[in-house]
């Protein structure tokens, strides 16, 4: 079959809640065994309590990890929390095949989450240099991506309805001091299922994707 001929589905897995590591090695797994052929999916996930430290994350950069694990992984960036209430994507793509490049799925997925957080009539924005998006200057969705063999994993992290508590435990991003926000504290009546339908529809938007889920 010609690559290029390959629809340009996507396949929806939503896994609830998980613990990170496995998550992430089925993600290392999927991508070191998917070929030409194998269909893009993008993973929709709840993580309990965790620190991740990216590839150049700096030691210093965790200030007081306390009861919370720290992992260490093969994604960029520095460190960040995941949590119950916040939206974790992992948009598993063959950027070769799809004819984008690693910027262009950047751009992307902060216009999604950026478009997402319009429909409350909330102005977000980018940042040069600094991955992710922002409201007033607080940070309201991460991003950390890997690539191999021209196909991406990990992704994005948007802050919904949760305990930001932990973020004060480190300098999220490799920021110090920076602020952080979330959905549920600049409108009413957010709910995180929702918010991840649209999400979900956004993103497909931006990047051309087909949504096929998996029952």
């Amino acid at each position: 079959m010609d690559p290029l001929n390959i629809s340009q589905d996507i396949i929806i897995r939503r896994m609830g809640q998980c613990d990170y590591e496995p998550v992430w090695r089925e993600m290392q797994k999927f991508t070191d065994e998917r070929d030409a052929a194998t269909t893009d999916e993008l993973w929709l996930v709840e993580h309990p309590p965790v620190f991740t430290q990216g590839l150049a994350g700096k030691a210093e950069h965790i200030l007081a990890a306390g009861d919370i694990p720290v992992v260490q992984v093969d994604r960029g960036g520095q460190v960040t929390y995941h949590g119950p209430g916040q939206i974790v994507a992992y948009p598993m793509i063959n950027l070769r095949r799809h004819g984008i490049g690693v910027k262009s799925l950047v751009h992307g997925i902060e216009q999604a989450i950026i478009e997402t957080v319009a429909i409350y009539g909330i102005e977000a924005k980018r940042r040069d240099n600094a991955p992710g998006v922002y409201v007033n200057d607080a940070k309201i969705a991460s991003l950390g991506l890997r690539i191999r063999k021209a196909c991406s994993f990990h992704g994005l992290a948007f802050n919904i309805d949760m305990d930001l508590e932990p973020f004060a435990r480190i300098n999220p991003c490799g920021f110090m001091g920076l602020a952080v926000t979330q959905l549920s504290e600049l409108t009413e009546k957010v709910t995180f299922e929702t918010v991840q339908n649209q999400l979900l529809e956004q993103f497909c938007q931006q990047l051309n994707f087909t949504p096929k889920e998996v029952v």
